[in-house]
C-alpha cells in the first residue's frame, strides 16, 4: 500500500491554507453534479480545469466548514451534576451538545480516492477544555490514588492536546455529494458515526500502575548444630535388635555326627561385641577336614535359618589390626575373629555335605 501523503497545512498546529486536491484525467459525474448545486453563480464546467479551479476556490472558503458529527457531553464532572427525578430535567441541566467541526486540507481523486478533514481551531479549543475540567476529573476520581498519579494525570492531558491536533479524519470522496452552498456540507451515508467514534476513541481513561509483584522471601532452614550432629545422624536401635540372636541350626548329614546342641549353645553364649566381624570367607570355609569320610566332601560354615543382621551399638568401633600388620603372621586357619579361634574346628563335629 502506498504511503499517504497529506499537505503541510494537515500537521498539528498548522494554520490553515488552501487544501490540495488532485483530479483525475475525466471529472466524475457526481462531482460535476455536486459542484453546479452549491454555485449560485453559473460556471463552465466542461473539463478537469475548471472542475479543479471551481472545487479549490469552494473548499478554501473561509465559510467552508463542515460539521462532521455533534457530541453530547456533561458541563460538569459527575459529582457535580444535578439529580432530579425527571430524566428529562436532568438531560436539560447537565449536558450540552458539541458540533465538531472540521475544514478540508486533502482531496485525492487518482490514487487513495478520499478526502481528508482537519478539526477547526475552536473545535480543538473546546475539547481540550473539556477534557482538562471534566474527563479528567471524572477519570481521576475513579481510579486510587498513588505517589505519581498528579503527574500521570498532566501527563494524559497533554498527550490529548497533542492527539486532538494531530487528528485528520479521512473518508471516502463520495463524501463530497455533502457540500452545500459557499463550500459547506456534512457527511453523509452514517459516516457521521465513525467520526464520531474516532473522536471518542481520543479520551483515554487514567490507568493507575500495575500492582508490584512482592517477592515471598522463605526463611532458610537451619541445619543441626555440630554439637548435636553425632546424635542426630546416629540411627537408634529397636529394642529386637538388642534381643539375642538365634543360634546357627545345623543340620546333621551323616549318623556318624552328633548333635548340634553344644554348638548351638556355644553361639548362642557369644556376646554382642563378639558379632561384630562378618562371618568368614568362603577360602577359609572351603577347607578340607581330616574328619571326613571321602576327600570329595567340604567342610561349611554353619548356615542360620533367618537372615543375619549385623548389630549396631553405640559403642565406638573397636580398633583392628591393619592388614600389614595380618601379612606378617602365618596364613593359617588359627587366626582368630572376634574371640572365636577358627583353629579349633576339629575339636567340634561340623556337619558336611556332598
Amino acid at each position: 500500500m502506498p504511503p499517504i501523503l497529506l499537505p503541510a497545512s494537515a500537521a498539528a498546529f498548522a494554520p490553515r491554507s488552501t487544501p490540495n486536491v488532485v483530479l483525475g484525467s475525466k471529472a466524475e459525474r457526481w462531482l460535476t453534479e455536486t459542484l453546479k448545486r452549491t454555485n449560485r453563480i453559473k460556471r463552465p464546467l466542461n473539463n478537469v480545469s475548471q472542475h479543479f479551479r471551481c472545487l479549490t476556490e469552494t473548499l478554501s472558503s473561509p465559510s467552508a466548514i463542515w460539521t462532521l458529527c455533534s457530541l453530547i457531553l456533561p458541563k460538569a464532572p459527575e459529582s457535580d451534576l444535578r439529580k432530579d427525578e425527571n430524566p428529562l430535567v436532568e438531560a436539560l441541566f447537565n449536558y450540552q451538545m458539541l458540533a465538531v467541526e472540521a475544514y478540508i486540507v486533502h482531496v485525492d481523486m487518482v490514487s487513495q480516492h478520499e478526502v481528508a478533514f482537519k478539526l477547526t481551531p475552536e473545535t480543538i479549543e473546546t475539547l481540550v477544555e473539556y477534557h482538562k475540567d471534566i474527563h479528567s476529573v471524572d477519570t481521576a476520581a475513579a481510579t486510587w490514588n498513588w505517589s505519581e498519579k498528579e503527574v500521570q494525570l498532566k501527563k494524559l492531558q497533554d498527550d490529548f492536546k497533542q492527539a486532538i491536533n494531530r487528528f485528520v479524519y479521512r473518508t471516502n470522496a463520495i463524501a463530497l455529494e455533502g457540500l452545500e452552498e459557499d463550500g459547506a456540507g456534512e457527511l453523509l451515508r452514517g459516516k457521521s458515526d465513525e467520526a464520531r467514534s474516532a473522536i471518542m476513541g481520543l479520551f483515554l481513561p487514567l490507568l493507575p500502575p500495575p500492582p508490584r509483584i512482592v517477592d515471598v522471601v522463605r526463611p532458610t532452614p537451619l541445619l543441626p548444630s555440630s554439637s548435636g550432629a553425632e546424635s542426630w545422624w546416629q540411627p537408634t536401635m529397636s529394642q529386637s535388635q538388642h534381643a539375642s540372636m538365634d543360634s546357627w541350626r545345623m543340620v546333621s548329614s551323616s549318623p556318624n555326627t552328633t548333635s548340634s546342641d553344644a554348638t548351638s549353645s556355644m553361639w548362642a553364649s557369644m556376646g554382642m561385641n563378639e558379632m561384630q566381624l562378618s562371618s568368614p570367607s568362603s577360602s577359609l570355609s572351603e577347607t578340607y577336614s581330616t574328619d571326613c569320610d571321602s576327600p570329595r566332601q567340604f567342610c561349611s560354615a554353619p548356615m542360620t535359618t533367618a537372615p543375619y543382621t549385623a548389630a549396631m551399638t553405640t559403642a565406638p568401633i573397636p580398633q583392628l589390626p591393619l592388614p600389614s600388620t595380618l601379612l606378617q603372621q602365618q596364613c593359617s586357619t588359627s587366626m582368630g575373629f572376634g574371640g572365636f579361634d577358627w583353629g579349633r574346628y576339629q575339636d567340634f563335629q561340623l556337619p558336611f555335605a556332598m
